[in-house]
């Protein structure tokens, strides 16, 4: 470890506000989903947020705990988790790691997705039915038309009732939306289905996507301390008119109170009807908690940079405990603002849902003028960019710290000169070029979130039980900050409980659209967590010969290729037993409703 560039290591060069910054790409991650959980949960939706925030914040005291333990490493909690889990299983702990990645790494073409629709929507807009370059066309072009004319005679018959004259209308006005939209907007080199998966399209979407992640990648290409730099600029410029956003509703009495109360679930998923606490309107319930951990847990990301920190003994705990803060502020403010405003149906918009509206709808809330909405779609834009920057600088490391521990392929265990994992980045960088063209439709979208997702539920439950696991095998470790024992108790039973919500809520979030036959999120998710075994095996077996790197047990304080002692026991397996049980439980009792 160096404090200098060009030493072919990680560069100590980061505070523990820099951490912090480099985290604040996490708030804006709510926007992501907001659509969809409303559309999932009602007026349930502000409440799910809260919840699931408030058990995020929680289950951080255990991860603050951990990363104190292990000042030398990067990558984040699940490297410092599955350290507890080495002793009861060598095929457990990559486990830990790879569902770690996977569930970060997507935020990438994820976010990559919604910019490109914000910058495709800016610079080649679809035009609106009611604008008069569309009207000055169906005037010049509407004598073409007559009651004959095979699309007006298809009109009429799916909308039994229609005149003549309103179905020439209605044709006309969408054949010119088509013919005046550019052609860029509409382009595609071609598509691919992929059986079991999904459809990849490679379209505008997909090409201005990959640009975006090359750029940032490229401002990552020089180091933590640069990558933290610009990020606390851009959260600055993002999160404060997103914090007043969520609180100029509130305190100018614009929210609709009607919108927050009478908390029911839906009939199903996007009536926006009220229903009732059945085992349907429960399965909604748990599929919103199952989707929101995916944002509102995300701040542990800020001890992803444990190696890279100055002071790791004061500023791990630092780092996460005020992200969480930051993160709390703004999960708790701006679903129940955006809810209270708009109510369960202005969530339901096909532009919130997708994603492609948020940014005016944001604007629209503090009802100063059309320059002002337009500003915040920028911004919309920008906060993408925030999360994004999080995500890479997270995930790669994780998959540089695998590496250097024995677990994912060693090619991924090296720096370039600014002390950056260049290679883990690119690898990042190609996985998610082929997520990107998966995720193009809003179909795609949610099943790519709902897949990560299960990787990050699985890791959230091996690494809540490794902080208990940890007090037993490793009591002689040095905690710079030591978590108080109810609260190890609290996440541990909090663990199960997003097992719970894996069970239930993954069911919720299916294919649809392009690819119906594809598998359930739940065993699309269970299946790419099992990839990590053959990836294991290369590294462990055929390139290091069945032993782990040095490195990884001076961590422990072990012997050079000793595991020390089991001092838990069968619980370790008692744990896993348990959650498996609950999984299969609630994913057989709860149902959709009818």
């Amino acid at each position: 470890m160096t404090t200098e560039t060009g030493s072919g290591q990680m560069v100590r060069a980061l505070s523990w506000k820099g951490a912090f910054w480099v985290a604040a790409g996490v708030p804006p991650l709510v926007l992501f989903s907001i659509g969809g959980i409303a559309g999932t949960t009602g007026k349930l939706a502000f409440v799910v947020w809260i919840i699931s925030m408030v058990m995020g914040f929680l289950q951080s005291f255990t991860y603050a705990e951990m990363a104190g333990m292990f000042g030398n490493k990067s990558g984040g909690t699940s490297v410092y988790g599955a350290t507890a889990w080495l002793r009861y299983g060598k095929l457990i702990a990559p486990l830990s790691v790879w569902c770690n990645w996977f569930a970060w790494s997507p935020v990438l073409s994820l976010g990559c997705v919604l910019a490109a629709g914000y910058i495709l929507n800016a610079l080649f807009p679809v035009p609106l039915a009611e604008s008069q370059m569309v009207l000055d066309w169906v005037t010049a072009n509407i004598a073409n038309y007559t009651a004959q004319t095979e699309s007006v005679v298809a009109y009429m018959a799916e909308n039994a009732g229609t005149t003549v004259e309103a179905a020439i209308q209605a044709v006309a006005t969408a054949d010119g939306v088509t013919a005046l939209t550019p052609a860029f907007r509409t382009w595609e080199a071609g598509t691919l289905v992929i059986p079991g998966l999904g459809t990849l399209y490679f379209n505008a979407f997909f090409v201005v996507g990959v640009a975006l992640m090359l750029l940032i990648l490229l401002i990552q290409e020089r180091g933590i301390a640069n990558t933290a730099s610009a990020q606390k600029w851009i959260a600055i410029i993002v999160l404060v008119p997103l914090l007043l956003v969520g609180l100029v509703p509130i305190l100018n009495g614009s929210i609709n109170w009607m919108n927050v109360t009478n908390l029911v679930p839906p009939t199903a998923a996007y009536s926006g009807v009220d229903g009732e606490w059945n085992i349907g309107g429960w399965t909604l319930f748990l599929g919103g908690l199952y989707i929101a951990a995916w944002s509102t847990y995300g701040f542990e990301t800020a001890v992803c940079y444990t190696r890279e920190l100055k002071d790791p003994k004061t500023d791990t705990f630092r780092a996460i405990f005020y992200s969480g803060l930051l993160c709390m502020l703004f999960f708790f403010l701006i679903p129940f603002s955006f809810q209270g405003f708009y109510g369960v149906e202005g969530l339901l918009d096909t532009g919130i849902v997708d994603g492609s509206g948020v940014g005016a709808a944001l604007g629209n809330m503090l009802n100063l003028g059309p320059v002002v909405t337009q500003i915040f779609v920028i911004l919309m834009i920008l906060a993408l960019f925030l999360a994004i920057m999080t995500a890479m600088a997270g995930s790669s490391r994780t998959l540089y710290q695998g590496s250097r521990d024995g677990w994912l392929p060693k090619y991924l265990g090296t720096v370039n000169k600014h002390g950056a994992p260049r290679r883990a980045m690119w690898t990042d960088f190609a996985f998610n070029v082929f997520l990107l063209a998966l995720a193009s439709d809003v179909a795609g979208y949610f099943y790519v979130l709902a897949i990560s997702n299960v990787g990050y539920i699985l890791f959230n439950f091996l690494n809540l039980n490794a902080g208990w696991m940890h007090r037993i095998d490793s009591a002689h470790m040095e905690r710079p900050w030591r978590a108080p024992t109810w609260l190890i108790g609290v996440n541990t039973v909090l663990a199960f409980v997003n097992l719970l919500f894996l069970g239930a809520g993954a069911k919720v979030w299916q294919a649809v659209g392009a690819n119906p036959d594809a598998p359930p999120a739940l065993w699309a998710g269970l299946v790419f967590a099992a990839l990590i075994f053959p990836v294991f095996w290369f590294r462990h077996y055929v390139q290091d010969k069945g032993k782990f790197p040095k490195e990884a047990y001076e961590d422990l304080g072990l012997p050079y290729g000793e595991m020390g002692e089991r001092k838990a026991g069968f619980l370790p397996y008692l744990a896993l037993i348990l959650g498996a049980g609950v999984v299969l439980w609630a994913n057989w009792f709860f149902v959709l409703p009818a």
